[in-house]
């Protein structure tokens, strides 16, 4: 009887290992880093109907100004991605963090919009080389079985940092600063100077690091680092680095992906860039009780995409149905919120929660496409390229929405058309991924066989 006892309590640790470990530190490191990160971004967007009072900027300027952070984004996005190959991805991220805490203090000093302009540059580059080394660490602490879910998990950041920064700085200016927006941007640096100290503190690049520092047990390091089944399958041959870094550039697959993300980021980042606005301006809400809506979206957006990720790993085992769900869901709601008149609160409120819900589901298992797809030698370089050339959606959309929205002869802003030009992103994403080529497990052993037989021609 005692020998069974204890056979079953050492088969309880050996599940609850599985289940928790130092990976997951790294995962909620990673997660709260990139929350440090949607705050500085988001305190702009929050801010934007206030800054454009005060700096007397027309709707097509503030457009510009959210086009060009996003245009350094995508650019930072490619450079990024290589760098977390080649140095490191620690390193690479504590560089994002110091110049993008740097340039969000300065903000608060903005006195124009050429000034402003060159800060969004500098935003942008510096959070733009975050994101990839972020996807490359959990590649490298994660196997292939739980990918999925840590990537939904981490995607997640981008659905609770909307949903809390909004209501945290909108009252902390109503409440401390008697509505003044600029203060905020100094209060700011605080937490990426925290940030800075636990990415030195808790986060490696590779599990042997922290084994070897002892914080990883030899349990866990065996858990992550054994390949499962479908990783062995997808990974049969050792060709060299150059030939590894073709296999997605020859991937027809990548390409429709990369649209399908353009379009997804796209909306995203256009409803986000333009949503306090059109709360402002269409709906006349202040700056406190635009704090609350403005949020609304992003606290039904956590569970989206958890749900997404999910779907991918347990349910569906792909991306490409749970995109069509999201797509086709976003199309409809995204249409109405545009042409919801002023007073109607319960309405705007019941469309921003489908909004959020559909707009995020398929977040999370978007970006886990590329990690279950190709070797993980070369996820930097492929999710650095597709979200670079995917967050040129998020420069694009913005830019556009400046030239549609409707300024009346008394100066209100009318946004109907801007929702439906997001509406129509929606549909061309939904029709990427129903045109997408997706299989179960990953073809990657496919496109390396490929590769080795043009290498004999």
């Amino acid at each position: 009887m005692l020998p069974n006892y204890k056979k079953g309590v050492a088969q309880v640790q050996t599940v609850a290992k599985k289940v928790w470990g130092y990976r997951h530190v790294i995962l909620i490191i990673l997660w709260l880093l990139y929350i440090i990160n949607y705050f500085d971004r988001l305190a702009v967007l929050t801010f934007l109907p206030f800054i454009q009072q005060d700096l007397n900027l027309t709707p097509v300027q503030v457009g510009q100004l959210a086009s060009i952070f996003f245009f350094a984004y995508s650019i930072a996005q490619i450079t990024a991605g290589f760098l977390a190959d080649k140095i490191g991805p620690k390193k690479v991220m504590n560089i994002a963090i110091i110049v993008f805490t740097t340039v969000t203090a300065l903000t608060g000093l903005v006195k124009s919009f050429s000034q402003f302009i060159v800060l969004r540059i500098g935003l942008g580059l510096g959070e733009g080389h975050h994101f990839a080394p972020a996807c490359r660490t959990i590649n490298n602490w994660f196997p292939m079985a739980e990918r999925g879910r840590s990537v939904s998990f981490f995607t997640t950041s981008w659905a609770v940092a909307p949903a809390i920064v909004p209501v945290l700085i909108t009252s902390i200016s109503y409440y401390f600063f008697a509505g003044e927006w600029r203060p905020i941007f100094y209060l700011l640096a605080i937490p990426g100077l925290i940030g800075m100290f636990i990415l030195w503190y808790f986060v490696s690049d590779t599990p042997k690091e922290m084994l070897n520092k002892g914080r990883l047990t030899t349990a866990e390091y065996k858990h992550i680092t054994d390949k499962d089944a479908a990783e062995k399958d997808a990974e049969p041959i050792s060709p060299g680095p150059k030939k590894n870094a073709a296999i997605f550039l020859r991937d027809p697959s990548f390409y429709l992906y990369t649209l399908l993300l353009f379009c997804q980021l796209a909306v995203y980042w256009g409803t986000t860039t333009w949503l306090t606005t059109f709360l402002v301006q269409q709906h006349g809400l202040n700056i406190k009780n635009m704090g609350l809506f403005a949020s609304a979206p992003y606290l039904v957006a956590i569970f989206a995409m958890l749900i997404g990720g999910w779907l991918m790993d347990k349910v569906l085992h792909r991306m490409k149905p749970v995109g069509i769900i999201a797509y086709l869901g976003s199309i409809p709601v995204l249409w109405m919120l545009g042409s919801i008149e002023k007073g109607q609160t319960g309405m705007l409120l019941t469309l921003l929660l489908l909004v959020g819900f559909f707009v995020n589901l398929n977040f999370g298992s978007v970006y886990a496409y590329i990690q279950k797809r190709y070797p993980k030698e070369i996820v930097g370089r492929a999710t650095g390229l597709a979200n670079g050339i995917g967050q040129l959606g998020s420069f694009i959309s913005p830019l556009v929405a400046g030239y549609l929205v409707k300024i009346g002869a008394d100066g209100t802003q009318e946004f109907g058309n801007v929702f439906i030009f997001f509406a129509i992103c929606a549909m061309i994403a939904a029709i990427c991924a129903m045109l997408l080529k997706e299989q179960k497990n990953p073809p990657a052993s496919v496109l390396l066989t490929k590769e080795k037989n043009s290498a004999k021609v």
